[in-house]
């Protein structure tokens, strides 16, 4: 029996649980790069019989899983991912589990903070300037965040937690959502805004939506042109909410600033526009990967496995929770 441990970026799966159950009845292969080539990852997975898949880092459309002849069970990291076509794995016989979320979203919460924080006070810059011998020579100043606007779209469980952190700051805290009501925004202790009053008043507009169809590109030149000169745009959500080349614009143009952890191509390929943009601050798509949600998720990720080999698999993720069917 092989088993792959996919996209382990950070080098860290072996050492968030102990493996040697699982090592005493597989073969296990860790896998620390992706492959976005179809073609490519399918003659490199064609050979295992188990999927422990990271996240959305790689998606598997029932084109992809087609050409695995040998998969029996993929695991999911999370309670939900839209990367992988669920009914089509059930479809073959496939069995697909998933784990817990681990830690609440505090930890993706907490790095929009973090990025809004750096991004205002120009951290990342002034960071760069001291390692270059220049110290302060060129760095523009940054704004205090007490007394200024936070405009969040998306109002849900992370949205909450954001918004509360700003108000610890003296911020004034502002919402919008597609579904979005007053009373709803009331209740959050946060104001509501529609979305071009949002837009053109927040000091800060931090992105907390789920990406869906219809949230695909919700944040256009058109919105972004709405942000008045030496606002922040924080995106700890979805890469495809924004129109990144847009965003680009407003960043080479020097009148909007952002904080980015989510990008629509992951990894960011060499020579990408946003590596040499100025005024943005860039973050590896950390929002989740912390040490109390990696250990949930490997520690389960092996329970799953060898529940599967004792023929009693668990915690089994309902097609509900996958890539939508029309996708």
């Amino acid at each position: 029996m092989k088993v792959a441990v996919l996209d382990d970026w950070q080098r860290i799966a072996a050492q968030c649980t102990d493996w040697s159950a699982l090592a005493a009845r597989a073969e296990i292969t860790f896998f620390h790069d992706s492959l976005k080539d179809e073609a490519q990852l399918a003659e490199r997975l064609a050979p295992f019989d188990i999927l422990l898949t990271l996240r959305e880092r790689t998606r598997f459309p029932s084109s992809l899983t087609a050409r695995l002849p040998r998969l029996r069970l993929l695991n999911v990291t999370g309670m939900r991912n839209l990367s992988v076509d669920v009914a089509a794995l059930e479809a073959r016989g496939v069995v697909v589990c998933r784990t817990e979320s681990g830690e609440g979203g505090e930890s993706t919460s907490e790095l929009a903070l973090c990025l809004m924080l750096t991004a205002a006070r120009r951290v990342a810059a002034g960071d760069a300037s001291v390692r270059a011998g220049t110290f302060q020579s060129g760095i523009a100043p940054g704004i205090s965040l007490k007394g200024r606007t936070l405009g969040l779209i998306g109002l849900g469980r992370l949205g909450r937690m954001v918004a509360g952190y700003a108000a610890a700051l003296g911020m004034r805290v502002i919402a919008w959502s597609p579904h979005l009501t007053a009373e709803r925004a009331a209740e959050a202790g946060v104001a509501y805004a529609s979305k071009e009053e949002l837009l053109r008043t927040a000091d800060v507009v931090s992105l907390h939506l789920v990406l869906a169809p219809q949230t695909r590109g919700i944040i256009g030149a058109a919105e972004l042109a709405l942000m008045k000169p030496g606002a922040i745009l924080v995106n700890t959500s979805r890469g495809p909410l924004v129109d990144t080349p847009a965003l680009i614009a407003r960043l080479n143009e020097g009148t909007l600033l952002a904080g980015l952890d989510v990008y629509d191509e992951e990894p960011l390929p060499a020579g990408h526009p946003l590596l040499s943009a100025p005024n943005v601050v860039l973050s590896p798509h950390l929002g989740y990967c912390v040490e109390e949600n990696f250990e949930v998720f490997y520690r389960q990720s092996v329970e799953n496995a060898l529940a599967f080999l004792d023929g009693a698999p668990v915690r089994l993720m309902p097609a509900s929770a996958g890539m939508p069917v029309a996708a």
